[in-house]
């Protein structure tokens, strides 16, 4: 059932209430409320209502505040004051029915969508997503391409419209994989797969990052997200596989070492089964992977 025209125009003022407080936020580099793919775009609808449906407190808090400012300041000596009010009933129920009222409403109503939003599910299961592994490094993000045979640092790209699957690892401590414009954030484990499926509605470059703090190269561990149509994505891997350096253990080895701000590298072939290795490493209780690899490439 489509909402009604009320509804709609009271989410559309709150949107632009929102743009304007946060016109100076950075949201050109985190646009949580302007969308590029279905995955955020079902995840704002979700914080809009959220935050609507709160407003059942708020608004009342702010009107009762400046309404008690008024009555009882000064001047007006004939409000009602008594200070030695122990228990008066519809304000307990006030005050604690309708917090609860509104937990149980916003359970129910976001509990369903919620659940719709698993980043593990595919988004739509009728078409065959482009497939990437993703290993965080200290501090930068490596993506690899298994269809392609192909790897690259710093820079994922894609087609638009196309469904994209990710496999994210961590071949150091835990990091936060995430693309605001695109969809929520998920995390980056050792010896751990995590998934996540996005989608980019038409070509663009989007902004993403690590969230979590993970040392001094922190602030540098950011990545550009392109989408881009058929054509330009078979052009991009084409690029890449004229690149003269190869992703064997050995030059795995040397990337894996701490390195911040780290420029975009391509790599046209890629060791068969990394990723699943990387993930061993820890399973099998090595002390830490990054070490051990670049020892090994010594």
């Amino acid at each position: 059932m489509r909402p009604s025209l009320a509804y709609r125009s009271q989410r559309l003022a709150f949107a632009f209430g929102v743009a304007s407080l946060c016109g100076g936020c950075g949201f050109s580099q985190g646009p949580v409320i302007d969308p590029k793919g279905p995955i955020t775009f079902a995840e704002r609808g979700l914080m809009f209502d959220a935050i609507m449906i709160m407003m059942i407190v708020i608004v009342p808090v702010f009107i009762l505040a400046a309404l008690f400012v008024w009555r009882y300041r000064a001047s007006n000596s004939s409000a009602r004051y008594t200070p030695n009010l122990a228990y008066y009933w519809p304000v307990e129920i006030l005050v604690w029915g309708v917090p609860a009222a509104i937990v149980v409403w916003l359970g129910f109503h976001l509990w369903h969508d919620t659940y719709k939003l698993d980043p593990y599910a595919n988004i739509d299961p009728g078409v065959q997503p482009l497939q990437v592994d993703v290993v965080a490094q200290d501090w930068k993000w490596l993506f690899i391409y298994p269809e392609q045979d192909v790897a690259v640092v710093n820079e994922l790209a894609f087609p638009s419209g196309r469904p994209l699957s990710l496999k994210i690892t961590s071949d150091t401590v835990m990091n936060s994989f995430v693309i605001p414009a695109l969809g929520g954030q998920i995390y980056a484990m050792a010896g751990m797969q995590t998934r996540l499926h996005l989608l980019a509605d038409k070509p663009g470059k989007f902004w993403g990052r690590n969230v979590q703090y993970s040392g001094s190269g922190f602030a540098d561990q950011q990545f550009d997200a392109v989408a881009m149509s058929n054509e330009d994505f078979d052009a991009w891997v084409a690029k890449v596989k004229q690149s003269s350096q190869q992703l064997d253990a050995s030059t795995y080895g040397q990337l894996v070492k701490p390195s911040a701000d780290v420029p975009v590298t391509y790599y046209s072939g890629v060791e068969p089964a990394l990723f699943d290795k990387i993930i061993a490493k820890y399973a099998h209780g090595t002390a830490h992977a990054g070490a051990a690899a670049a020892e090994a490439a010594e």
